[in-house]
């Protein structure tokens, strides 16, 4: 049986990862910073199927005793503060834990468990200010925000660690991958949510910053078996993954409002507060070499993501309030 070490395994990605894992037989490990609660909503269905080891990607110590402890075959970094806005807010956070964590990890990695396998989540974000579209392996870089600064530190030093000393260690560039887990501070969730309390009664407005600024979404759940996949390669290597198709945030209003059959200009504000101070304007992949050397694809097409997320919203709340 493989063993797995998953960080981040409460987030969104964490949680459909260790579904898949599990599925294919793995032991399961996530880490875990240590709290005086257990926030662990989206992988409640899991707790009595994974184990959990306290570490921090802030303690380097922490984090060559748990996987001295656990001596797993691959290793998925997934944890990180991963929201645009809040990089701005509190920027040396950040880079301690998105990009400064990434070291700790694959330091960790090399004295503890060398011939392991390491993925680094690396973002979309990078590209920031695109320098050509579709953005692919090859797209120089340009971030706009301390998150994608930071993540692009994690990228680099990703690649260093596989060059310097032979370790398999492997950057997913993962586009927006969206899903019912997501938070609730992201803009699509934020949409969705919003619509389902909308159409419920329970909010008269959404308001949220920039409009115009393009994505390329895809299902959460398809990218963690990208993830997988890159790690069961030959040779390690770096790989872009998204749908390859790009739509706008006013689309994405159109279609989960039009879902419930709802007008979304009618209770959409802008608010500057929600305003970057760079924009991203426009990112949309190329994932040519991940359906190629992968055999990966994205399932659930633009529409269908956003249908399921608004329909999960509606259900949640409903369920919360007792409403058939």
């Amino acid at each position: 049986m493989r063993t797995a070490l998953i960080t981040g395994i409460t987030g969104q990605d964490g949680s459909y990862l260790a579904e898949l894992l599990l599925a294919k037989g793995y032991r399961v490990v996530g880490i875990v910073r240590r709290s005086s609660t257990t926030p662990y909503e989206r992988i409640a269905h899991l707790v009595d199927k994974v184990e959990l080891v306290s570490a921090d990607l802030l303690d380097q110590t922490s984090l060559m005793d748990a996987m001295a402890e656990v001596k797993p075959d691959e290793i998925y970094n997934l944890a990180a503060q991963s929201f645009v806005a809040t990089s701005w807010t509190q920027p040396v956070l950040t880079g301690e834990f998105t990009a400064t964590g990434v070291t700790r990890m694959l330091e960790a990695m090399r004295r503890t468990v060398p011939r392991s396998r390491f993925y680094q989540a690396s973002s979309s974000e990078m590209f920031g200010l695109v320098q050509e579209t579709p953005q692919r392996e090859s797209t120089p870089f340009y971030p706009r925000s301390p998150y994608g600064v930071a993540k692009l530190y994690g990228h680099w030093i990703t690649v260093n660690y596989r060059e310097s000393f032979g370790l398999y260690a492997v950057s997913g560039i993962l586009f927006n991958h969206e899903s019912p887990r997501r938070g609730l501070e992201f803009v699509t969730r934020k949409i969705t949510d919003g619509v389902a309390r909308i159409k419920l009664g329970r909010a008269t407005e959404l308001r949220l910053g920039n409009l115009e600024a393009r994505r390329d979404w895809g299902f959460a759940g398809d990218y963690v078996d990208a993830m997988w996949r890159m790690l069961q390669q030959e040779t390690p290597g770096d790989y872009v993954i998204g749908t390859g198709e790009t739509f706008s945030v006013r689309q994405f209003l159109e279609e989960a409002f039009g879902h419930v059959d709802l007008d979304w200009r009618e209770f959409v504000k802008q608010d500057e507060r929600f305003m970057r101070p760079a924009e991203v304007d426009l990112l949309v992949s190329d994932p040519a070499k991940a359906a190629r050397e992968l055999g990966w694809r994205p399932t659930v097409p633009f529409k269908g993501l956003v249908q399921m997320m608004v329909d999960a919203d509606l259900a949640r709340h409903r369920a919360a309030k007792g409403v058939g």
